[in-house]
Formats: C-alpha cells, sequence, structure tokens
C-alpha cells in the first residue's frame, strides 16, 4: 500500500512538471523542481521521526524557493559556508535553527556566522574546537565522529570525523574553553540503503555519553547526519523502516536517557521533487559493429550530473521518442572532455528513431545537480533551476 502510494505521488510529481514544461518550453538543460513534493516529503520525515529535528541539507538543493519553503515549514538548516548562511537568513530562517556542520572552516567563516547569530557549531578537530572557542565564544559544539558508511551509495571515507576517543577529549576540551560540549554527530553515508547504518554512530554517541556523564560532563544531543536515500532505480527501503531502525538503536543504546536527536536530510526531501528536460545534441555510432549507439545530451557531468561518476546514481529517463523499438546505448554529454560519459557500463536502452532535438527527461534529479553544476566549463553556463 505504501509503495503504490509513493509510486502515485512520483506520478502526480511528474506530470505538474510536464504541463509546466509543455506550456512555458523552456531552454535545456533545466531542472524543474515541484515545490509541493518538497513539502510532502519534509512532511514525511517528521511524520516518521517525529522525535527528531530535521536540519535540512542545504546542498543538496539551494534553491531559495526551497529554502524558503522548508523555513516556513518549521525546517531547521544544515549549512557548510558563510553563502549557505546567508540563504537561509533571506529566505527567513533564524539563526537559531542554523547548524554551522562543515567542520573545515576559516576562522574569519566561523567569526561571520558568529556575527550573524549562529551558535550551532560541528567539530572534528582540536584547531577547529580552539577557533569556535575563539571566535565563536560560548557556542555549542558537536563533535562529529568516524563510523563506517557500508551500505552506502557515496561513502564519506576518512575525510571527516574523528574516532570516538579523541571525540571524548575533544568535547571536554570544548567544555574547558567555555564552549557548550552539546554532543556527538556523524554520518552515516550518502544515499544510504541499509536501515540499520545508524547503529555504530549511536552505539559511538552513547558511550562518549555515558563516560563524559561519569566527569560531570553533561551532552545532550546526537546528530545523526544525513543518509536517507531517494527512490532512483533500485529497491529502496522505505522512510517507516529507516524510523524504525533508528528509533530502536536509540532505544537499545540510550534507553531511558534518549538524548535530543538531530538529522540532516538533503537528498530525501528534494531528489524526488526534481526533473531535468535534456535535448539530444547528437546520435552515433564507433562502427558498423557495434550495436550500441552514442547518444549526447545538452546536460552532462558538469552541467549537473557529477552523481554519474561511477555511474553511481542511476537515473530514470523519458524521452519524446517513449513507445517505439529500443536499443542499447552509451550516454555521454557535450563538452570536450573524455570524462564526461554518463553511462556506458550501466544498461540503458532508449529509442532507436532518437535523434538530434528530442528531449529527454531525467527523473528524481532534484538533489545533487545545479548544485554540483559547473561555472560555464566549455563556455557551457550552469544548470537553470525553476520552481513551479
Amino acid at each position: 500500500m505504501a509503495e503504490s502510494f509513493a509510486v502515485e505521488r512520483r506520478v502526480a510529481t511528474e506530470a505538474r512538471i510536464r504541463r509546466f514544461l509543455e506550456r512555458e518550453k523552456p531552454q535545456t538543460p533545466c531542472l524543474v523542481i515541484d515545490l509541493e513534493t518538497v513539502r510532502q516529503h519534509h512532511a514525511d520525515i517528521a511524520s516518521a521521526l517525529p522525535r527528531v529535528d530535521i536540519f535540512y541539507a542545504v546542498k543538496s538543493n539551494p534553491a531559495p524557493e526551497v529554502v524558503a519553503l522548508l523555513a516556513a515549514a518549521g525546517s531547521s538548516f544544515d549549512v557548510a559556508s558563510p553563502a549557505e548562511i546567508d540563504l537561509c537568513l533571506e529566505q527567513g530562517a533564524a539563526p537559531s535553527v542554523i547548524s554551522y556542520s562543515n567542520p573545515i572552516k576559516k576562522a574569519a567563516d566561523i567569526a561571520y556566522a558568529y556575527s550573524k547569530g549562529v551558535r550551532l557549531f560541528v567539530s572534528d578537530s582540536e584547531q577547529d574546537v580552539r577557533a569556535v572557542a575563539a571566535h565563536a565564544p560560548g557556542s555549542s559544539v558537536l563533535l562529529r565522529i568516524l563510523v563506517h558508511s557500508k551500505g552506502s551509495t557515496y561513502p564519506f571515507g576518512r575525510k571527516f570525523g574523528c574516532d570516538p576517543e579523541m571525540a571524548t577529549d575533544l568535547l571536554r576540551l570544548a567544555h574547558e574553553l567555555g564552549l557548550v560540549p552539546l554532543g556527538v554527530a556523524f554520518h552515516a553515508g550518502s544515499q544510504q540503503l541499509d536501515v540499520n547504518a545508524w547503529d555504530g554512530g549511536i552505539a559511538d554517541a552513547a558511550l562518549i555519553a555515558a563516560k563524559l556523564r561519569a566527569e560531570g560532563i553533561e551532552i545532550s544531543t546526537v546528530n545523526l547526519g544525513g543518509g536517507l536515500p531517494a527512490v532512483y532505480q533500485a529497491s529502496t527501503p522505505t522512510l517507516p523502516e529507516f524510523a524504525l531502525g533508528i528509533e530502536a538503536s536509540l532505544s537499545r543504546h540510550f534507553g531511558a536517557a534518549r538524548p535530543r536527536v538531530m538529522i540532516e536530510p538533503g537528498r530525501a526531501i528534494s531528489a524526488e521533487a526534481g526533473l531535468i528536460r535534456s535535448s539530444v545534441v547528437l546520435v552515433s555510432r564507433r562502427s558498423y559493429s557495434d550495436e550500441r549507439r552514442w547518444v549526447y545530451l545538452d546536460i552532462g557531468r558538469y552541467q549537473g550530473l557529477a552523481e554519474t561518476e561511477g555511474e553511481a546514481i542511476a537515473y530514470s529517463l523519458r524521452t519524446s521518442r517513449d513507445g517505439s523499438p529500443v536499443g542499447p546505448v552509451v550516454i555521454a554529454g557535450p563538452t570536450c572532455d573524455a570524462d564526461d560519459v554518463i553511462y556506458q557500463h550501466t544498461r540503458y536502452d532508449l529509442p532507436l528513431d532518437l535523434e538530434a532535438g528530442d528531449f529527454v527527461d531525467i527523473l528524481c534529479a532534484g538533489a545533487y545537480t545545479s548544485s554540483y553544476s559547473s561555472v560555464c566549463f566549455n563556455g557551457f553556463p550552469p544548470l537553470a533551476t525553476v520552481c513551479i
């Protein structure tokens, strides 16, 4: 029943966007965001996790209309830079609902955030904790820990976070420096498909909390980070299944001493709200014996499809020739870069009569597309975004 309802909603989203495209006929490539779908997905997460504070990951889709809608809906915000802070404030968010979650920050950027009223920061190193104490005195700090992100499409490796022992020491240091040692943060990996992937981080957070409590230092918060997935092509667990796994872990490791819980969804809110309309630039073959045609679109890795690197995200496609006989293709972008090939290992079959000027729509493309788009590589402009 839930899966059927989700399909109905996706069909409704696509229909609204297609009506807009047919009416307005924007130049391609163009990302169209359906704001009603953004609102629905935010509400779904709030309903599935009613005891968890939602901090929208602005980096997934920073369209001002998206941020304004979520601010009006009562969302908080996970930001990574002064520009994202300004965006949230300009769209109606209060500084008290902004978490500066990037642990890699210039001292000047910390000071700027503090001057704007931001009082929540995430760190993972002694240098950053000391910088927050110096430039944002009295602020609250979450320490990000390393976790294994098996099961995610985009694991974070070792770039962010420190081991739990170091995090414990740094929370103690934050307390000594006059900061509020708020708690522990982690990230289970982007597009996480394992409903139990948050368990290890929650377990480590509980151990850190118990150790500091024994020293008289109370930490109150666990930030679960992002990772809630969007539905692309593969079978994906439902939001209630993820909620069940998260709540079971919190209960198992914290018991009655449940902390305040934060979560930072990005693609789970914005991905399925977006559709990219692109146009075919060229269809060609590499030899008489190769059955695969090369289909070149007017969008590629540098205009917003960065997440097709390694063919990690396999978007669903629709074309203006759907219904015709199909055959296998390689799909590539328009730039003079040999790496600008979107899909050559993942099997895609497109209409045999596809030709230059035909439309190819890329579905569930509202997250990490426009925000990854380059600034005029090869002279191609960044991906245009329209919100409806």
